[in-house]
């Protein structure tokens, strides 16, 4: 709110560069709220889709959850009036890396019974695939 404030002040003032920088910065916070909240349902995603390769099986609660973090992450990540996306296929699955630790974390409290610790866990799994089909189920469908 505040930054909207000087941003109309500047604008009184004439000063079109100092608001320009003022529109920048709201732009990059409006990305990074983007960001944090897609990181959010990414961290869902990934632990139901480690749960699923750790233990070999599914639930429908996961496959439910799986479903709806994918869907919400594209939903996120799409712009609604000027079309196109927030974030690129390449800053998708950097955002996919950066969860997949916290994801991993909370999926050794769960897997079998929080038996393993995190490093044990990442031991059964193929990280690269688990964020090769999250990206799967998250990326943009090309036009």
């Amino acid at each position: 709110m505040e930054e909207l404030l000087e941003l109309k002040d500047l604008l009184l003032k004439g000063d079109i560069k100092g608001a320009l920088s003022i529109v920048e910065e709201l732009e990059e916070m409006s990305k990074q709220d983007i960001i944090d909240k897609i990181r959010s349902y990414a961290i869902i995603l990934l632990l139901h889709i480690i749960k699923q390769k750790a233990e070999n099986r599914t639930t429908r609660s996961w496959e439910v959850s799986i479903r709806n973090s994918a869907r919400e992450i594209q939903r996120k990540n799409k712009r609604r009036k000027a079309g196109g996306y927030y974030l690129t296929p390449e800053e998708l699955f950097e955002t996919l890396e950066e969860a997949y630790l916290n994801a991993l974390d909370e999926a050794s409290l769960e897997v079998n019974e929080g038996r393993y610790e995190p490093e044990e866990l990442e031991k059964l799994i193929n990280r690269e695939e688990i964020l090769k089909q999250a990206m799967t189920l998250i990326a943009p469908e090309e036009s």
